[in-house]
């Protein structure tokens, strides 16, 4: 059987997923897959990019490093910039003047920092002005990192997930560091006023200096950084500005090439654009309205694709995820999902305060199950509200019970440390009496801590358990 040219624009998790899934389902058998990635690296985790820039290296968040591609039957297009694809010829070009026939093509191209209207950003000539970075890749957090100076200043503008975990990151390089947030609320997609206080206080505790409800209006100095101007005013010295203020999917190739398009690619359930033998997925993917850019959904979208593409289901369909967040922002715990507050009157509300711990707990309830939840400081109690919420189960009838202690009957047997790969404890232990017995060895053979990464400590615990145990038997044996 002659096989079909599958060309997959992105190297990003999404891209990573997605390879990974075809290849589980025999997919190099059918297909000569071909990857186009613009960095210079293989695929990396971009949720644990705050350990780059505290000085990590790469290797520490890569997932498949630029020899696992030609390893696994697979051309990986490295440094290379797709800049058009033909639908009608079947063809796409690329930066270096190439062109490549593909019969199959999937955009993975996910998104690109948001830079917001702020004057200053560029020198008088044009240039971006010294001192001034986006924080969205692993060159970023190395440019970074080379103008950070202990003792200098920096501003982060964005109070969301990546810019706590730039400015936790910076303050542990020995930096003064101020976090500018438009909105009155840290993560306000993710945490009420409640939650985003808590979180707020835990911020400052680390020494890092918090400003919500307000923004940069202009960065001032002569070539490089000196200061940041907010739109009330004031003025903040800074020696370095990182902007982590949110996200936008990445869609100028698909519109060059006649891909409709609205705030990202358009897909159906089977993930397919109008144009035959186009698909799309990840943050680069707009399905029902709706554009996910958390593990889950993208875990979800390359599954079904990887069914659709090889056969294995061909009666998968994409019917939308429920949308859930478990991370550790700059060393506090947090998890959310659901809705965030009550929306009917009939909806109970359960909120648990340990101010003293910084612990908030509030879970969203309606008709006996979970419509929503949100943890801050401890999320011990998040694999079972999850797999609660994803199983549509009921509570118990003390709804305390479920938060105190992370149980329930229904799911106790069933307990799942990753929620982003559905990773039980059994299969977790199962995995460390088999011998894996390092975390990487650990992750690459069950696949947890390989999504958002928050369940990596219970899993370097669990090791560290295991060990132990192993030890006191020899001893006692």
């Amino acid at each position: 059987m002659t096989k079909k040219r599958l060309a997959i624009i992105g190297n990003g998790m999404a891209a990573g997923r997605l390879l990974d899934e075809l290849l589980r389902r025999g997919g190099s058998s059918a297909f000569e897959i071909a990857v186009f990635g613009e960095e210079a690296r293989g695929g990396y985790n971009r949720i644990l990019l705050g350990r780059v820039l505290s000085g990590g290296e790469p290797d520490q968040i890569t997932l498949k490093s630029e020899s696992w591609y030609a390893e696994s039957g697979i051309a990986f297009h490295s440094g290379v910039r797709v800049t058009k694809v033909d639908p009608v010829a079947r063809r796409l070009a690329t930066s270096d003047g190439e062109a490549h026939p593909y019969e199959v093509c999937v955009f993975a191209t996910g998104s690109s920092p948001l830079i917001p209207p702020i004057r200053g950003l560029k020198s008088a000539d044009g240039s971006p002005r010294e001192g001034v970075h986006a924080f969205r890749t692993i060159d970023d957090c190395i440019a970074i990192r080379e103008h950070a100076r202990p003792g200098s200043s920096a501003v982060v503008v964005g109070g969301g997930l990546l810019g706590l975990e730039a400015a936790k990151a910076l303050c542990d390089l020995g930096l003064h560091v101020t976090v500018l947030h438009l909105e009155p609320v840290l993560m306000n997609t993710q945490l009420d006023g409640s939650g985003g206080e808590l979180l707020r206080r835990a911020i400052e505790k680390m020494g890092i200096f918090v400003r919500t409800g307000t923004s940069a209006d202009e960065v001032i100095g002569n070539g490089h950084v000196e200061a940041v101007k907010l739109r009330s005013g004031d003025v903040v010295p800074a020696d370095l500005v990182v902007l982590a203020c949110g996200i936008v999917p990445r869609v100028e190739v698909a519109k060059a090439s006649g891909i409709p398009v609205n705030r990202a690619i358009l897909v159906n359930d089977l993930l397919a654009t109008q144009v035959p033998g186009v698909y799309a997925v990840g943050e680069c993917a707009e399905h029902e309205g709706k554009v996910y850019g958390l593990v889950q959904p993208i875990w979800d979208q390359c599954a079904v694709l990887a069914d659709l593409l090889t056969g294995a289901n061909p009666r998968a369909r994409y019917r939308g995820s429920k949308v859930y967040a478990r991370l550790k922002v700059a060393g506090v715990e947090v998890a959310s999902f659901g809705v965030p507050n009550a929306e009917f009157p009939t909806d109970e509300v359960v909120q648990v305060f340990e101010d003293r711990r910084g612990v908030y707990r509030k879970l969203i309830i309606r008709d006996g199950k979970l419509a929503g939840a949100m943890l801050v400081g401890c999320a011990a109690a998040a694999p079972v509200l999850v797999q609660m919420f994803d199983r549509d189960e009921p509570l118990p009838p003390n709804r305390l019970d479920v938060l105190a202690t992370g149980l329930s009957l229904s799911t106790a047997g069933e307990r799942e440390i990753c929620n982003c790969n559905h990773v039980t404890e059994s299969a977790v232990l199962d995995a460390i009496r088999d011998g894996y017995d390092t975390l990487p060895a650990l992750c690459e053979a069950t696949r947890a801590g390989t999504g958002c990464g928050s369940c990596r400590g219970q899993l370097a615990g669990m090791l560290a358990n295991q060990t132990s145990e192993k030890s006191f038997d020899r001893i006692t044996g």
